[in-house]
């Protein structure tokens, strides 16, 4: 009786922090969203890091690795990891300008093929299509035509909605398994016989 109640008390604890993560996630995307210019800082710096932190277990990885055919390999691609690291973390500002531009080039060319191939195949979801394409075609050219500026709340904007997704999942994810933890937990209470009633058997049915 206590081992299954135990086990649902921990899952739940457990799915509530999820619900306390998601909901911190869905305060930092919404303050993102209102500051955008903070977040792509933020998100600039936090992906130098990454790239600092991830170029420098290549490094070690690839001197533990020593002697093998890919040595050579492993410190050509974490040295420049370490490079592309120090000038992100040194110019996030220059570096959300690229990356700005580089995401408007995608929008760009993603619309453009969306309305081409649509145009051409003709398929049964050809609005749809004709519609994301227009959609990325007119939101490539906004980011442009306002580039540098667009740097400023691009990223940004993109790393808040990230955020504010990922914190609602995570609250929708804690709150139903919370739920499905208490069903079966009331399932187990229902079915399990408690000290006072007596346990039947089979053979106790029959007499």
């Amino acid at each position: 009786m206590n081992g299954p109640t135990a086990e649902g008390r921990k899952l739940s604890r457990s799915f509530g922090w999820l619900v306390l993560l998601g909901t911190l996630l869905v305060i930092a995307g919404i303050i993102g969203l209102v500051y955008t210019g903070v977040a792509t800082l933020t998100s600039m710096l936090l992906f130098g890091w990454l790239l600092l932190v991830g170029g420098l277990v290549g490094l070690l990885h690839a001197i533990e690795s020593r002697g093998t055919s890919y040595f050579w390999l492993g410190v050509v691609v974490a040295a420049l990891n370490i490079a592309a690291g120090v000038v992100v973390i040194k110019h996030p500002e220059g570096t959300a300008e690229a990356l700005t531009m580089f995401a408007a080039l995608l929008f760009l060319t993603g619309g453009v093929f969306r309305l081409v191939g649509s145009v051409v195949v003709r398929g049964p979801q050809m609005g749809w299509t004709l519609l994301q394409g227009a959609f990325g075609l007119l939101l490539g050219l906004l980011v442009l035509f306002d580039w540098p500026h667009s740097s400023l709340y691009v990223l940004g904007c993109f790393f808040s909605l990230a955020l504010l997704f990922d914190g609602l999942g995570l609250i929708a994810l804690g709150i139903g398994g919370r739920r499905i933890v208490s069903m079966v937990s009331e399932r187990l209470d229902d079915t399990v016989p408690t000290a006072d009633e007596p346990i039947t058997t089979a053979e106790d049915e029959q007499k």
